[in-house]
């Protein structure tokens, strides 16, 4: 990234002013930009043919290409990379936008599972992206559980983690099931769960229940095990992908040359296993990630980008991360403050 923003350094105000008109033309149309146009649009007068061979050495240097020799200039990944790198001015996040990913996120009493879904779901619609998140590993060991009757028929199960996380989730009980049985329920899960995963404790109670069932009354019984059953969805203990917003990519069809790109970025977000890998890639760096095309080995689809955000847990410890996936011409300036600010939202309330 440091040579590419060597580069910026090294075009002159007038090259830099031609670049940055081609490029703002790009991410808003998707169309080239031609030398007549562009001299129609400098600061200080400049003819068409000088605004063509400062195209040519831009193209030259791998910044901008043509569809044909007669047609504009487009940027190039690198041309875009450099310009993301060095010249993009992001702006800052409207106050009607951070009303609505504050209220769309921070529901009373909500699992972290919901926030994450009404996170991305907010940011895809925002972004006009498909959105995604890295949900946190849930092999972390458990720290405390507890029961809590709420009205007949209905007990809060509260979840806590040693890294802090706190998970709370609604859950049926039998109508007219003893607050005694709750109790009863949430001493024995930490007498014997404390230091062991979710997994792990399961295997350890679902054991022990069934070579002594007499230690624990069948509604206890089955409230315990609804109430790990309930929070813990994943049928394995991986990073588990949350995509959402697909559809999203298909409103503007200019957004990429043509629909076979399109294409493309659905299939990168069936392949969830090198997304994670991605999203993986921004829990590794502080602040917001930008993968352009075939720029990363991991995600080698032209025409597509990809802009991530790790998010924390109450000890400062980066547990996912959240993202979007769009077009290479999408609106970086917009879309990134959007992507910081989600993430550290999720970082507090999930802290």
């Amino acid at each position: 990234m440091t040579s590419n923003i060597a580069s910026i350094n090294e075009l002159n105000g007038r090259s830099r002013e031609i670049f940055q008109h081609i490029v703002d033309s790009f991410l808003s149309t998707g169309s080239p930009m031609g030398s007549k146009t562009l001299s129609k649009l400098m600061s200080k007068p400049l003819s068409p043919a000088s605004i063509r061979n400062i195209m040519a050495d831009m193209e030259s240097s791998g910044l901008l290409y043509s569809m044909h020799k007669s047609a504009g200039r487009l940027p190039t990944e690198l041309g875009l990379r450099m310009f993301v790198s060095g010249l993009l001015e992001v702006g800052r996040l409207g106050e009607e936008e951070r009303k609505i990913i504050d209220k769309q996120c921070a529901g009373t009493g909500r699992s972290v599972d919901s926030m994450l879904k009404e996170a991305i779901s907010t940011l895809s619609g925002l972004s006009g992206c498909a959105g995604m998140v890295l949900a946190p590993k849930t092999e972390t060991s458990l720290k405390h559980v507890e029961f809590v009757n709420l009205s007949s028929g209905r007990a809060l199960v509260v979840i806590v983690t040693e890294d802090g996380i706190v998970e709370n989730r609604i859950i049926d009980v039998p109508v007219g099931l003893p607050p005694s049985v709750l109790n009863e329920a949430s001493k024995y899960l930490n007498s014997r769960l404390n230091g062991y995963t979710i997994e792990e404790a399961k295997s350890r109670i679902t054991k022990e229940l069934k070579n002594h069932k007499a230690e624990l009354d069948e509604l206890a019984k089955n409230v315990v095990e609804k109430g790990l059953a309930t929070w813990t969805d994943s049928n394995d203990d991986e990073s588990s992908l949350i995509v959402h917003g697909q559809s999203n990519l298909l409103e503007d069809v200019k957004a990429v040359e043509d629909i076979e790109k399109i294409r493309s970025i659905f299939d990168a977000l069936d392949t969830k296993k090198h997304l994670i890998k991605l999203l993986d890639l921004a829990n590794r760096a502080e602040g917001t990630q930008i993968f352009i095309g075939a720029e990363n080995s991991l995600f080698d689809i032209s025409g597509c980008s990809m802009i991530t955000a790790p998010y924390k847990n109450s000890r400062e410890q980066i547990i996912g991360a959240i993202g979007v996936i769009g077009p290479s011409r999408m609106n970086y300036s917009r879309i990134i403050p959007l992507v910081d600010y989600t993430s550290k939202l999720l970082g507090r309330l999930i802290g």
